[in-house]
């Protein structure tokens, strides 16, 4: 019975086997050597002293074509798995016939931990350094291992110098190796603007099924991608290969990614990608050095809220931690350093000043209805407030708080977190100066504001990747509290660390966290990601003479970009926004 049952599932096996499409693509002329065509030179190497990622030891090779010249800084190609795709042929002769830039390879290995004995099993880095998401990997290239090329000299004494420039630098790969790729370019596309991506594995492993969802929300990236996958690649525990990739080039499609693509009927391997790969490259750097551009997408949230050819403008830098920001009802704009204890405004015409005040660690700022800056005084643990002539008043005393907004009737939340394992507190100060407790038990309660209508109060919490609502009461208490908006959270990340948030007139929320801007619907659904120029977002508010402009506080930095949108002011009279797309 075992021998008839065994001979069966060899029947079965062959059946299916005998389905598969056999993979016969022909030879493009430039995988082959060419009579006349002068060879590049390729070194191998070994780097062992990688501080990104501890205790791995790889080889690497250097591919430096004839065409060559010191004095030009040269474009850069980056492949993950070492040489694949007979790349150095390819580029011998693509670059003989001028169809892309001197460009030098720089094929690199995963890493390995070598195990102590014979005994044990080295640790195998790949899927780690390949799979996850986040910028490691792109730093280990531009940190490490470029550096290490920059030192090398070819066998007739030419130095090696790379381009510095996103514009002049391709990555690519197969497998995890493409998912590495595309993720080294979406973390730093000013760094990589050019991605070769075979069978990518763009699914449930460690995090890269987001990808497509992330793709879509995002403010587009100067990218450039050519994706190519089999109808039969893999379909196993993480995901449907096929599917994944389909669904990727859909996403950049639909966000307006110059994309291209060859499907076909492959299995999990490198035929096809090395029968398209010189066509691929062509594509890849056609057009250079015009740059890669930056399209348009159709994510209408994204449209509605960004002026196009507008991008974020420095307001200053150096600081020790920006936070506090808030616009009074003239347009300009107050913000704070919390650890140097300084106050700055930025007036309608964009002067920047500091104020001639100790502002006790101020973190939290909003104005009243009455004119007045009212902030959280850290140092003091007090609520202030500051009339038009800087004279200072005490609202409340004896709270540790962070964030704070006024309602127009004047009344006041404060949250008061205590660190991110003790549950947080939002206090109500009603205009007598009566302090409540309203809520506790957040974690790490951070931002908090109002929506247009003020009847319904948003608080972030730091430690997870929640922003909560509740209702506001007549008599300023809070009700309903519940779970709204739902953030995205960074791959190497516990949480979002969503911090301040404030509305436009129409109801959107637009929360700062480690992203960037997360801009969620009046339902709680993030439609969007808008990312930063550096460090992470603190808070933000609308300034300006329409109170169209955000302005941001990220750590050092303090950045603005003009919108098409309006903010919405907690000082003005509550008026009632559009009603959402459910």
């Amino acid at each position: 019975m075992k021998k008839i049952l065994l001979i069966a599932l060899l029947f079965i096996q062959l059946a299916v086997h005998a389905q598969l499409p056999v993979e016969n693509y022909p030879v493009d002329a430039a995988s082959i050597a060419q009579e006349g065509v002068p060879k590049g030179e390729i070194m191998k190497f070994v780097f062992d002293s990688s501080k990104i990622f501890p205790g791995t030891w790889r080889e690497y090779w250097v591919y430096v074509p004839a065409q060559y010249k010191p004095e030009i800084p040269a474009c850069v190609y980056i492949n993950q798995d070492g040489i694949q795709w007979n790349a150095p042929t390819v580029f011998d002769n693509l670059i003989y016939k001028k169809e892309m830039p001197v460009t030098i390879g720089v094929f690199i290995n995963p890493g390995i931990v070598k195990a102590k004995t014979p005994a044990a099993l080295d640790r195998y880095n790949r899927s780690f350094e390949y799979d996850g998401l986040g910028d490691a990997y792109a730093r280990f290239v531009l940190e490490e291992i470029l550096p290490q090329v920059e030192k090398i000299k070819t066998s007739d004494g030419r130095p090696i110098h790379l381009s510095k420039s996103g514009n002049d630098r391709a990555i690519g790969g197969s497998s995890s190796g493409a998912v590495c790729a595309f993720t080294a370019a979406w973390e730093k596309p000013n760094e990589f603007s050019r991605v070769f991506s075979a069978i990518g594995t763009y699914i449930g492993l460690r995090g890269a099924e987001r990808y497509p969802t992330l793709i879509r929300k995002y403010e587009p990236k100067p990218i450039r991608i050519f994706l190519q996958d089999g109808s039969n690649d893999l379909n196993i525990y993480a995901g449907d290969w096929w599917k994944a990739n389909e669904t990727m080039e859909r996403a950049l499609s639909f966000s307006g990614y110059e994309v291209n693509h060859i499907w076909g009927e492959g299995q999990h391997n490198g035929k096809q990608g090395s029968y398209i790969f010189p066509a691929a490259i062509k594509w890849l750097w056609k057009d250079w050095p015009a740059p890669v551009k930056t399209g348009s997408t159709k994510n209408q949230f994204l449209s509605d809220i960004l002026i196009p050819g507008e991008d974020w403008q420095l307001v200053g830098k150096d600081y020790k931690f920006t936070e506090g920001t808030a616009a009074n009802a003239n347009g300009e704009v107050f913000f704070q350093d919390i650890p140097t204890s300084k106050t700055y405004k930025v007036d309608v015409d964009d002067k920047l000043t500091t104020l001639n005040l100790n502002a006790k660690n101020s973190s939290g700022t909003s104005f009243g209805a009455d004119g007045k800056r009212y902030v959280v005084a850290g140092g003091t643990k007090q609520i202030l407030a500051y009339d038009a002539t800087g004279k200072e008043a005490v609202v409340a005393d004896s709270i540790s708080g962070n964030d704070l907004v006024v309602a127009n009737n004047e009344n006041i939340y404060v949250t008061s977190p205590d660190g991110t394992q003790k549950p947080s507190k939002l206090y109500l100060i009603r205009p007598n100066g009566e302090k409540l407790v309203v809520d506790e038990g957040l974690k790490f309660a951070n931002g908090c504001t109002l929506s247009p209508d003020q009847t319904q109060l948003y608080v972030t919490e730091s430690a997870t990747h929640w922003v909560w609502v509740y209702q506001v009461q007549a008599d300023g208490t809070l009700a309903y509290k519940q779970h709204y908006g739902w953030l995205h959270v960074a791959d190497n990340d516990d949480n979002a660390w969503s911090d301040g948030l404030r509305c436009d007139t129409a109801g959107r929320i637009y929360v700062t966290s480690r992203l960037g801007v997360q801009v969620l619907d009046q339902t709680g659904r993030v439609n969007a990601i808008i990312p930063i120029p550096a460090g992470y977002a603190s808070n933000l508010c609308f300034g300006g003479k329409n109170f169209d402009t955000m302005y941001l506080t990220a750590g050092n930095y303090v950045y603005r970009r003009k919108l098409k949108v309006r903010g919405a002011n907690t000082f003005d009279a509550p008026s009632k926004p559009v009603t959402p797309r459910l």
